[in-house]
C-alpha cells in the first residue's frame, strides 16, 4: 500500500517521456522497498535485542555465575582448543570436575567438526575420558567417540544445508518484494497520470 500511495501522491509529470516516467516511478518503487527493508531490520533487531533481556543486577550475581561467564567467553575464543590441548591432563580421573571436562569435550569437538575430522590424539584423549566417566572399556568408548562425531557431522550438514535453503529463499523473497514495489509504484503512477483534471 505504501509503494502504491508513492507513486499516486507524487506530481504528474506532463513533459517527460513515458519510458522516464516509467524508470522514475520503478526507482521510487525500489527506494521506498529499501527504506521499508532498512526500517523492518532495524525494528526486529531491536525486538530481538529485547527478549536476549536484561542484564541482572550487579549485587545478585554470584562468584558461581562469573566463573561460568568467564567459562563462556573462554569457549567462544577461537584459541580455547590449543590452551585446552596444552593443559590436558592424563591420565584422566574419574574424580575430576565435569563442568570443565565437559566445556573441554565440547571445544574438541567445535575444533574436529570446523577440521572435518577427529584427530587421533583428541580421540585417544576423548575415549579415556568416556571411560574413566562412564565405567566402560576403552574400545568401547573409542566406538562411542567415534559414533557421536559421525551424528555430530551429520547435524552440522543438515544445519548447513537448511541455512543454505533459508538463505536462497530469503533472497528469493527480497528479490520478489522488490520486483512488487516497483511494479506498485508504476501502477500508482499510472493511475495518477490518466487523472482528468476538471
Amino acid at each position: 500500500m505504501g509503494r502504491y500511495l508513492a507513486g499516486r501522491l507524487r506530481t504528474k509529470w506532463a513533459s517527460i517521456h513515458t519510458d522516464e516516467v516509467y524508470f522514475r516511478d520503478t526507482a521510487h518503487g525500489f527506494l521506498v522497498w529499501a527504506v521499508e527493508l532498512v526500517i523492518t531490520a532495524s525494528f526486529l533487531a531491536s525486538a530481538a535485542a529485547s527478549m536476549m533481556g536484561g542484564s541482572p543486577n550487579a549485587g545478585s550475581i554470584s562468584r558461581a555465575s562469573e566463573s561460568a561467564m568467564a567459562t563462556a567467553a573462554q569457549k567462544r575464543s577461537p584459541n580455547a582448543y590449543f590452551v585446552d590441548s596444552l593443559i590436558r591432563s592424563k591420565p584422566v580421573s574419574s574424580d575430576r570436575d565435569e563442568a570443565p571436562l565437559r566445556a573441554e569435550t565440547g571445544t574438541i569437538f567445535a575444533n574436529a567438526l570446523r577440521q572435518g575430522n577427529l584427530p587421533a590424539g583428541d580421540r585417544s584423549y576423548l575415549a579415556q575420558v568416556v571411560a574413566a566417566k562412564t565405567g566402560v572399556s576403552e574400545p568401547e568408548a573409542e566406538k562411542r567417540v567415534s559414533d557421536t562425531f559421525v551424528e555430530a557431522q551429520e547435524a552440522a550438514d543438515t544445519a548447513r544445508k537448511a541455512l543454505a535453503h533459508l538463505s536462497l529463499r530469503l533472497f528469493a523473497a527480497l528479490l520478489i518484494g522488490a520486483f512488487c514495489a516497483s511494479f506498485s509504484v508504476t501502477i500508482g503512477g499510472r493511475q495518477r497520470d490518466h487523472v482528468k483534471l476538471v
